[in-house]
């Protein structure tokens, strides 16, 4: 959305990211990727979308698939965006309403509220306007219709209801606002003035602090100390708050300017934790659980069932297969502290159950995950980096 190009330092590569690259260049953008240099260089065009139609398919990359479905608004034709099976089954009916609601021709193939979606911008070009949204299932939801707000003449006053994941919204206006956007509060309401335009930049990525989350856990529960740079206190992300959280089940959190480090000495307590405004760390705290010496319950966040697989279902199944005593609610997990024995996890196609339960594999000898490989939606090098520890 920004004129000209636009460099892109400590780049994530992984599955999400090549769908979105991928989708990019259908729409007829020029991306440069060197995943040596983990750098990506994108040339810009100002808000215009080159391709006046095209088919994008995003497998299970629901961040693309949401954000791609703002995006397009800024073109002229008709787009569809579609994904693998588990995205045919993840909603985006709330995103749809607010584009009918700003007039824009938007539907779900199947009637359903899921992908495959249709945007057709054929009958010009799109001024903006004011619109709700319930984000009780998905922040996404919000940030797919903030970022090309600056861009439609008119900007956007949305309304928005039932947050989930509020520091993921704070996190892309911070961002929009670092790359030249600016927006403002009024009540309920976040207002985007249109007529702006997003300035080519050189943009060093933060570390990721959901990643970060599994090696912490590890800390705390096997012993040890692990240090992370370029993940500061300051963090724009609501997953570094994972950090916070061990620190108050009894591990030693150091805060640096530039890093954080994480000791611990396989000893902690559990935890009463409201986690909707962390919810990619649940499966981490909740793996890590049954070796508390109390009680830890996980409240808030229902709507992570509607993530890469139902993940409060999914931790309590495989949690119960190791021999944990689990409750589970709604909207959450009760865990007590318990005896585990190994067993074969199942991971529901799903990288963060995965990676949540090989750290339980660190202090439980026998643990073994099933389809290990689906890890590479967001983080390709996890069981080396796992290993790593030594």
């Amino acid at each position: 959305m920004a004129p000209g190009r636009s460099e892109l330092e400590g780049a994530l590569f992984s599955d999400d990211t090549r769908y979105m690259i991928g989708a990019l260049e259908r729409l007829g953008f020029v991306v440069e990727a060197d995943q040596a240099r983990e750098h990506i260089a994108v040339e810009g065009r100002g808000g215009e979308i080159p391709a006046h139609s095209a088919d994008l398919f995003v497998g299970g990359a629901g961040t693309a698939m949401r954000f791609l479905a703002g995006f397009v608004t800024l073109g002229r034709g008709r787009f569809r965006l579609d994904g693998n099976a588990r995205m045919r089954e993840r909603p985006i009916g709330e995103l749809i309403e607010a584009l009918d609601e700003l007039g824009i021709s938007a539907r779900t193939e199947l009637g359903n509220r899921c992908p495959p979606v249709v945007i057709d911008m054929s009958s010009g070009a799109f001024e903006g306007g004011s619109c709700a949204i319930d984000a009780s299932r998905s922040s996404q939801f919000v940030s797919a219709l903030l970022l090309p707000a600056p861009l439609w003449p008119k900007g956007l006053t949305l309304k928005v209801s039932g947050a989930a994941g509020r520091p993921f919204v704070d996190m892309t206006l911070k961002l929009m606002g670092v790359w030249g956007a600016n927006s403002r509060a009024e009540g309920d309401a976040i207002v985007v003035s249109g007529g702006q335009s997003y300035a080519a930049r050189r943009f060093t990525i933060e570390g990721d602090a959901s990643g970060a989350s599994y090696f912490a856990a590890a800390a705390a529960l096997c012993g040890g100390s692990v240090r992370f740079a370029n993940l500061a206190t300051d963090s724009v992300q609501g997953d570094a708050a994972f950090m916070d959280l061990l620190e108050t089940m009894g591990a030693k959190l150091i805060r640096r300017r530039d890093s954080l480090e994480i000791r611990g000495d396989g000893k902690f307590c559990g935890v009463d934790a409201d986690m909707s405004t962390m919810p990619d760390v649940v499966p981490t705290l909740a793996t890590i659980a049954p070796f508390a010496e109390s009680p830890t319950r996980i409240r808030n966040v229902a709507f992570i069932r509607h993530h890469e697989s139902d993940r409060l279902h999914a931790l309590a199944t495989e949690l119960c297969r190791l021999g944990a005593k689990v409750d589970e609610s709604e909207d959450g997990l009760l865990i007590q502290p318990s005896k585990l024995k190994p067993a074969a996890i199942e991971t529901y196609d799903d990288h963060r159950i995965a990676m949540a339960f090989a750290v339980v594999g660190l202090k439980l000898p026998g643990v073994r995950i099933t389809n290990p490989g689906c890890v590479a939606k967001t983080y390709p090098d996890f069981f080396k980096d796992l290993a790593a520890l030594g």
